[in-house]
């Protein structure tokens, strides 16, 4: 085909000078890409679609917005945006001998450089090739390219920098997700030396200053040293460093974050993370098998502590031959580093019709009424990502004929199955120090802050978050006077604590740590893991027992006394969410998990869990607020507060330093979490761990500054009075309302302690209408207790009897929240399913004990 312009119309050919004189009227609508602009050259902002796609993918060369075939109309017609540029990938077989041995060229190497590729393709048999036209609208007028020539240089240079944009979802901040790693230059000629160097499974430590934490393996010549503040947060002297300037060996992987998935490589001379695509076989060199390696707190694989019956293994049913599942409903989710507790929530998330109905159903509505930029919209992605996992279109089974090929050649065609929520991710985690990142998190805290956009983001006349939500009645009773206080609160998942000793095999469990002590001290193998067996009883009967209230205010006794609280259903949801409280922290501080079985029932009946209110005989503690001594002169009462809060508790900061935390921060997280010991002084550290100033020395303001953003004090208060949002969100941590806890923060000056006997005081707070609170933003604040709409109605609950039948359950693999893998189990169509990233297969074994999330639907009555 000559260089010309090809008009579907009639096939005519247009000569070279009309190019010009065609694109004059649409010249103002093209622009070139600048700083800044994002450009979605690899994905539809309305479905998955993408230049691999049968349509390929148009995009806007005036909002470089990209849209697949079916969704180009629609914003041809609300924007009147006539010019797009039409990308396609093509993949094509190879004709035997027609290269001469070699393996042919790429027609356009320089389009798509940051398109996935599939690593199924063979390409001794395939390749690709890449396509790009211009096509105007309404006419569907193509233009072929290149045509330098034949171009205005306007739309040369437009087209040019849009084919080398680079992807929209990386940042500037190096440890966030959204920052593509990129192949090391190292990693395809990197020499190795033969020098018999083998790398223990355990033990590791610097060679030169005996470090044992922060360890990185040079791939070239095996030496272990330790790294510096430079990468990921942790201390080291450097020594990693100093070897590379000695020797010019450029490529470490870090020790302890290898895993079948890959693993954490830095490249000294490129100054930065990167991606080493033959890491199997680097690490291979050195008698490491990537395929036997799990993350650990300790470097150790979990194979080495827990063998035959780790729970990698049982969780995701490995040695099982699993038949995969394709079509509607049955569609994988890519791991874009650490996103499977994201994939995880989402698959059960979208497998609840009310759900399916309010995105799903309402689809065309919603893409029709979407802003200008859908890809900063949440109802919008939510309805792309509900389409992409139900509609079967990106879950299609292999042909027959493929099918006997792979049989017969042992290869195939690559399926472009399974969908990569990348835009999604990347939306709803915008802003969230935790989500944006690159690091493991907890897919109940992703839960939770799902519900909080739901909530704020409403689709139709009815909230599908509604499902989940229920009352909580809690019953608070001083045990001097034997009055009590009822009080109701919002939440959304139901938390089962680990009653581990009534385990029912506590003689074996007491046998296997004996050994695994002599196993260690010896260094031989372990024995194999004997896992605590919980009833499930027991754990339901620990969530109705009633809980000591520390530091509780009498308001009978006028004084501080023992109280108690019992926790009630005032409601039961539609859909029930049980949280197994398996993480908690060990005497070291460090998050752990315990590695316990639960026998979950299939159908669970809580209905004795129903709250009854105040009973016959039973009295109300009066509303009155404890007593608050307040100096005469404001200046003294600020000057005595900071005296106050320069009391740090030095073991909470002693147990945060031993962790590996800067002294400095670990005084400023103890000081500005008022002293609650070193579990809430952890969160605040995780929490502002990223900023500059995070390890500089803790600045008291003196009266009348204010606090910087990042490090508000406890006591300062601003011109508006605006409590401190860390004390705000230190105080919803415990289960309050935010509404309540700004109340009490204000009643009480800021301060703490008193804010939290004020609301034990005040029950039934009246409401405030603060034009501040109605415009603050909640994005930080997504927790069991997401502030509730409490109009004259009261909270939107779907009551009803309090029998459910288990429906799916996510389940955690690993040591922690910081690390390890999530799959989920959901039945569909009278079976089991597991949804393992992209692995979507008919479950053989569900391990109903090993899970950490669960989800019942109510049976109806």
């Amino acid at each position: 085909m000559q260089r010309a312009a090809l008009f579907r119309g009639g096939d005519a050919q247009m000569a070279a000078g009309d190019l010009g004189e065609l694109l004059v009227p649409y010249m103002p609508t093209i622009r070139v890409p600048k700083s800044g602009d994002r450009v979605y050259k690899t994905e539809c902002a309305f479905s998955y679609d993408s230049p691999d796609s049968e349509g390929g993918l148009y995009v806007c060369m005036n909002t470089f917005l990209g849209f697949g075939r079916e969704h180009i109309e629609r914003h041809y017609r609300k924007t009147g945006q006539c010019v797009y540029l039409h990308l396609k990938r093509h993949l094509i077989e190879k004709v035997p001998g027609a290269s001469g041995g070699a393996l042919p060229k790429r027609r356009n190497a320089k389009l798509f450089l940051d398109l996935e590729t599939s690593s199924d393709l063979n390409s001794d048999d395939f390749e690709y090739e890449d396509e790009a036209k211009l096509i105007i609208f309404p006419d569907h007028y193509e233009i072929s390219l290149p045509n330098i020539e034949e171009l205005p240089a306007l739309v040369t240079i437009a087209c040019d920098a849009l084919l080398s944009a680079k992807s929209p979802y990386r940042k500037q901040e190096p440890d966030s997700w959204e920052e593509e790693l990129q192949a090391s230059k190292h990693a395809k000629t990197l020499v190795q030396l033969d020098n018999g160097v083998r790398i223990p499974p355990s033990g590791w430590k610097c060679s030169k200053c005996d470090l044992r934490e922060n360890l990185w393996l040079n791939l070239t010549d095996g030496s272990v040293l330790c790294g510096k503040w430079f990468f990921d947060g942790s201390g080291g002297n450097g020594h990693a460093m100093e070897h590379y300037k000695e020797t010019g060996y450029p490529l470490a992987v870090k020790l302890g974050t290898i895993t079948p998935d890959g693993a954490d490589v830095y490249s000294f001379d490129e100054e930065e993370p990167v991606l080493d695509p033959h890491i199997a076989k680097h690490l291979a060199h050195f008698g490491i098998d990537m395929l036997q390696m799990q993350v650990t707190e300790n470097g150790l694989r979990d194979n080495d502590i827990k063998p035959r019956v780790s729970e990698w293994e049982v969780i995701q049913e490995a040695g099982v031959k699993l038949k995969p599942m394709y079509g509607p409903g049955y569609t994988g989710m890519k791991n874009l580093g650490n996103s499977c507790y994201l994939n995880a929530v989402m698959q059960a998330i979208f497998s609840i019709p009310e759900f399916q109905r309010a995105y799903v159903g309402n689809l065309p509505r919603i893409f029709d009424y979407s802003p200008l930029d859908p890809t900063q919209d949440f109802n919008t992605q939510m309805a792309k990502l509900g389409h992409g996992l139900l509609s079967g279109q990106y879950s299609k089974p292999p042909m027959k004929s493929e099918l006997i090929e792979q049989v017969m050649k042992e290869e195939h065609k690559p399926q472009h199955n399974g969908i990569s929520p990348r835009m999604f991710k990347a939306f709803i985690s915008k802003g969230h120090p935790e989500f944006s990142s690159n690091r493991q998190q907890d897919a109940q805290e992703f839960f939770l802050h799902l519900i909080n956009l739901v909530e704020r983001n409403p689709v139709g006349s009815e909230n599908p978050s509604d499902v989940f939500r229920f009352l909580v009645e809690e019953r608070t009773q001083c045990c001097q006077s034997r009055k009590v206080r009822y009080t109701e609160r919002v939440d959304y998942i139901m938390q089962l604590p680990v009653a581990m000793e009534a385990a029912t095999n506590k003689d074996e469990l007491i046998a296997y740590e004996l050994k695994r002590r002599e196993a260690e001290a010896a260094r031989r193998p372990l024995p194999e893991l004997v896992r605590a067996k919980i009833p499930f009883s027991a754990c339901l009967q620990a969530f109705s027992e009633p809980s000591n209230v520390e530091d509780f205010w009498s308001s009978a006794l006028q004084a501080k006394s023992a109280g108690v609280k019992t926790s009630r259903f005032a409601s039961f949801p539609e859909y029930l969410v049980v949280q197994i409280k398996k993480f908690t922290f060990g005497l070291d501080w460090i998050p752990k998990k315990l590695d316990v079985s639960i026998d979950m029932p299939d159908f669970l009946d809580i209905s004795h869990l129903r709250a009854r209110g105040l009973q016959p005989g039973e009295e109300e503690l009066p509303d009155i607020a404890p007593p608050i001594v307040i100096p005469d002169d404001p200046k003294d009462r600020m000057t005595n507060h900071f005296v106050e809060s320069l009391d740090i508790d030095e073991s909470s900061v002693m147990q945060l330093a031993e962790m590996g935390f800067p002294l400095e921060a670990c005084r400023k997280a103890v000081y500005y979490t008022g002293n609650l010991g070193a579990e809430v002084a952890f969160n605040w550290i995780i929490a502002h761990m990223e900023e500059p100033d995070f390890a500089e020395p803790l600045v008291i303001p003196a009266f009348g500054e204010v606090a910087s953003s990042g490090t508000a004090a406890l006591g300062a208060v601003g011109l508006d009075n605006q409590p401190p949002e860390e004390m705000v969100a230190i105080i919803i941590s415990m289960g309050f309302q935010r509404n309540l806890a700004i109340q009490a923060l204000k009643a009480t000056n800021n301060n703490l302690e008193r804010a939290l006997e004020w609301i034990f005081s005040h029950p039934d707070p009246e409401e405030e209408s603060d034009p501040a609170l109605d415009t603050m933003d909640m994005e930080n604040n997504a927790n069991a207790n997401i502030l509730a709409e409490t109009g004259s109605e009261g909270p939107r609950i779907k009551d009803g009897p309090g029998r459910y039948e288990l429906f799916g359950f996510i389940s955690h693999m690993g040591t922690s929240t910081m690390s390890g893998h999530y799959v989920c189990h959901l039945r569909k169509e009278g079976r089991w399913v597991i949804y393992n990233d992209l692995r979507v297969c008919a479950s053989e074994r569900p391990p109903k004990d090993l899970g950490y999330i669960y989800f019942y639907h109510r049976i109806p009555s």
